[in-house]
């Protein structure tokens, strides 16, 4: 689908699309790690939720920047479509309830805590992935809201 006139320009949509993308296989790239089997080296387990978590960290980073940069897509949202103010500013807020999840989750594994409590680090993990699949989906209800164009991202 082309984009209309409404539509963010084809650079930021294709932006949008390869970034959700490489979110989602961070994402992924997490839940395995937290799946993985602690039993055997939990030493290893929790060096590679570590990394799993570094990767998301980046990529959420990066997310926020696309979204609420000064050229951003909320920016472009509140322009086109400013009656959809309300779930830009849910989408904003929820950023800094998962930066706080994504902090905790790093502290807890860069502490050493990840190998005397390898629960409540899947607890943290799995509870920032809950907040991150529906983020995502309320992220693509906005852009499909305000612009009739779905972003996918699981390329």
């Amino acid at each position: 689908m082309e984009p209309s006139p409404t539509t963010p320009d084809a650079d930021l949509l294709e932006e949008l699309r390869r970034h959700r993308a490489e979110l989602r296989e961070s994402m992924s790239a997490l839940e395995d790690a937290l799946a993985a089997p602690a039993a055997g080296d939990r030493e290893r387990w929790a060096q590679r939720v570590q990394v799993a978590a570094v990767e998301l960290a980046g990529d959420f980073r990066e997310h926020v920047a696309i979204t609420e940069g000064p050229d951003g897509l909320y920016r472009e949202v509140l322009t086109t479509s400013p009656r959809l103010s309300g779930a830009v500013d849910s989408l904003t807020r929820e950023h800094v309830l998962i930066r706080g999840q994504v902090d905790a989750l790093l502290a807890r594994v860069a502490g050493g805590d990840a190998v005397a409590d390898v629960g409540r680090v899947r607890d943290l993990g799995t509870a920032l992935l809950g907040r991150l699949v529906r983020h995502r989906q309320r992220g693509s209800d906005l852009v499909f809201e305000a612009y009739e164009f779905d972003i996918g991202g699981e390329t």
